[in-house]
């Protein structure tokens, strides 16, 4: 099969149900080889000591508001490689198809999401983490972890929030995208 005809990760994840994303949610997902999008977030993090040592481990940005946002997408027949930077902060991600689950590397974390489509919009569950590859950790310690990912006034939006019990919030961090082509006409 081609390149061009093999499914992104996010439709082998979703299947028939990525079809009813909203436009721009389906466009950034549909990627295929190497694109740029631009946009503004804004971050804020956690204040307990336990907080900013989990996000330092994950390699999250620091708290920052209407950060300049850059997300390069980088998509092949293996997965994909996401390269953040929130005004200089960089923060990058792996993603692969695995086991019918997203997988998303996160500095030494592994995260497994199911990944669901409701109107229009895309939310991701974590079904499973796990330290350096291989030490499970238990799933239930990350129910605080919510991504959802939008359309709103024909741009890309999304929502990022992690709180772990007894740590509260590592990070929680939000904003919009365009394609870079698009941001500059």
């Amino acid at each position: 099969m081609n390149a061009r005809a093999a499914p992104t990760l996010f439709q082998q994840a979703l299947g028939a149900a990525y079809y009813s994303l909203a436009p721009c949610v389906r466009r950034l997902h549909g990627i295929r080889g190497h694109a740029r999008y631009v946009g503004v977030a804004t971050i804020e993090c956690g204040n307990n000591p336990l907080a900013r040592i989990c996000a330092r481990i994950a390699g999250l940005p620091a708290e920052a508001r209407d950060a300049a946002t850059r997300v390069e997408f980088i998509a092949d027949g293996h997965g994909e490689t996401w390269r953040r930077d929130f005004a200089g902060q960089k923060m990058a991600s792996a993603l692969q198809y695995r086991d019918g689950l997203l997988c998303e590397r996160l500095g030494p974390l592994q995260f497994r999401y199911f990944l669901h489509a409701r109107e229009g919009a895309l939310w991701w569950q974590v079904a499973g983490v796990t330290l350096s590859g291989f030490l499970p950790l238990p799933a239930r310690l990350f129910d605080g972890v919510r991504c959802r990912e939008r359309e709103c006034e024909g741009r890309y939006e999304f929502m990022v929030e992690a709180q772990l019990p007894l740590v509260g919030r590592i990070i929680r961090y939000e904003g919009w995208l365009l394609p870079e082509a698009d941001a500059q006409a």
